[in-house]
């Protein structure tokens, strides 16, 4: 698997809140093969050259300028950071801090200095999963893989007896037979459940309880492994094909068919109740009252457009000034409006511009209405 480094909503938080006139942001391309860890490194060098110009024309203390080119150029030379890459490096310097996180997304080279990090990326990262496990059961044993927005099928390691197949086995007692059970699709239902508890236990180890689960498994063994499930995101559509016979490829495209299909149910059930919600005021779809929203602690759930961009400034009572390029004293709005909401105990989702109603950059579901003078 790509290594990923996404943040806790509480250090996003903390990333996105501080503030230091020598904050500087890096967006480096990568990659996960060692082949290429000298371009990647003169990947990020450059980034870091581009933050040293900035920093130059900036006004900003000698001392805290040195001590952030000082933390980035150490990066360049941690051995341990480097062993292990993905697709890009996003790195966060000021004064006495370095961050760096590995995404498995492919982003665009720049880097940027102002008064806060750029942590765009992240938050998007973060409120676009995109992710999911995929368990394949069979007589063979059991096997965990995962996808991701970016990532092919990668197998995950599952914590297995060597022994599992003796689950399937009829038990013995003291040299007698046991009292002889019919066969086929009913008769050795303890066994197959049994069989099945034991991988489920060894799934829900390494699946984390928010992220959904897809089964791929065999006729008879598809049953007993849902009566055993505890994971709360399994969902109710499988894969309708024995996992022995499938490819890792068909595997894949198997998954996410279902996986996107699982989605869309999920956002067309969200835009009903937006829709529903919406008449009542407790909705809105507008950029400027979101922004309020998000400034009152009253949105409950956003879901804003991935690819959107526009810079500006947002105040305290959440009123926007919109900016034609970004700048030092610029952000992109989406960005702060989620990172307020997120601030406020708020959900947060970035979806694709179709998945919104409207035509609309934002959705927001509201804890209660804008009162007239502040929408």
């Amino acid at each position: 698997m790509l290594a990923s480094d996404l943040p806790e909503t509480a250090s996003l938080l903390d990333l996105i809140g501080a503030r230091h006139p020598a904050s500087v942001t890096i967006v480096a391309p990568s990659s996960p093969i060692p082949a290429d860890r000298r371009h990647a490194q003169l990947q990020l060098r450059e980034g870091i050259d581009e933050a040293a110009r900035q920093l130059a024309e900036a006004e900003v203390d000698d001392a805290d300028r040195d001590a952030v080119l000082a933390s980035l150029r150490a990066l360049l030379d941690d051995e341990e950071f480097w062993q292990s890459q993905s697709r890009s490096t996003v790195v966060l310097a000021s004064p006495g801090r370095v961050e760096a996180f590995r995404l498995p997304s492919r982003l665009e080279a720049r880097a940027s200095v102002g008064d806060r990090f750029d942590a765009g990326q992240l938050l998007r990262a973060v409120s676009f999963p995109r992710r999911a496990f995929v368990v394949q059961v069979s007589r063979e044993g059991g096997r965990l893989s995962e996808i991701g927005p970016d990532l092919g099928l990668t197998e995950r390691r599952l914590e297995l007896p060597d022994d599992l197949w003796a689950a399937l086995e009829h038990t013995t007692t003291e040299g007698q037979r046991d009292m002889p059970r019919p066969q086929g699709t009913t008769g050795d239902r303890i066994e197959r459940e049994k069989f099945s508890r034991i991988i489920q236990d060894a799934v829900v180890r390494v699946v984390p309880a928010d992220v959904p689960l897809i089964l791929a498994a065999s006729q008879d063994l598809e049953p007993a492994y849902r009566a055993v499930n505890t994971h709360r995101l399994l969902l109710e559509r499988g894969i309708d094909a024995h996992p022995d016979s499938l490819s890792s490829a068909d595997l894949e495209q198997a998954a996410r068919d279902i996986l996107d299909a699982h989605e869309q149910d999920e956002l067309a059930q969200w835009r009903e109740r937006f829709g529903s919600l919406r008449a009542q005021g407790l909705a809105t779809s507008s950029v400027r009252e979101a922004a309020v929203a998000a400034s009152t602690a009253a949105v409950d759930e956003l879901l804003f457009d991935l690819g959107f961009e526009q810079e500006g400034v947002i105040d305290e009572a959440g009123h926007i000034t919109r900016a034609p390029d970004a700048g030092p004293s610029t952000y992109a709005i989406l960005d702060e409006i989620a990172a307020r909401v997120l601030g406020s105990g708020g959900r947060v989702r970035a979806v694709r511009s179709t998945d919104l109603p409207d035509g609309a950059p934002v959705a927001a579901v509201l804890r209660f209405p804008l009162p007239a003078d502040l929408a």
